[in-house]
């Protein structure tokens, strides 16, 4: 059953996760977390905004969302930049790591780092691929149950 007071505190709440599961995948190399975790966060705050909506609503939306695809860049992203560690002489090589890159490539300071959210070579990317691969794939698995179950209309 889907009431007015659901779906305005679910549009609400579940913004807040998705900003949440975004934290989490960008601060994976500073913080406790990854893409793992940050994916699975934000997969839960889809989860929130499937179950809070219509079926006929979700099916719309979900139809045009190429959540294969989300998987798949996630899954060959991470290998990718797994493979450029090759430019390193090893596979998984952090070679972006202090060398001045743009992004994620600053220098990291000695001893405990204060958080420098542009440091971390590969790792803030790894996180990223991983993290879309996690919440595109729990997300799907959430929706094949959701609409082989669900039910069609609100009661």
């Amino acid at each position: 059953m889907t009431t007015v007071i659901i779906k305005t505190t679910t549009k609400y709440l579940a913004a807040l996760i998705l900003t949440f599961g975004a934290y989490i995948i960008l601060h994976g190399h500073l913080t406790p977390g990854g893409g793992f975790q940050g994916g699975a966060v934000f997969a839960s705050g889809l989860a929130l905004l499937i179950v809070a909506n219509k079926y006929d609503d979700i099916r719309r939306t979900f139809s045009k969302v190429p959540l294969s695809a989300f998987e798949s860049i996630g899954a060959l992203g991470f290998l990718g930049t797994a493979a450029l560690g090759f430019m390193g002489y090893t596979f998984f090589r952090n070679v972006i790591a202090n060398s001045g890159f743009p992004l994620f490539g600053e220098p990291t300071p000695l001893g405990i780092n204060p958080g420098y959210l542009n440091t971390g070579g590969t790792l803030p990317y790894m996180n990223i691929f991983v993290g879309t691969k996690v919440l595109a794939g729990l997300t799907s698995i959430i929706l094949v149950f959701y609409l082989l179950l669900g039910v069609k209309k609100d009661e």
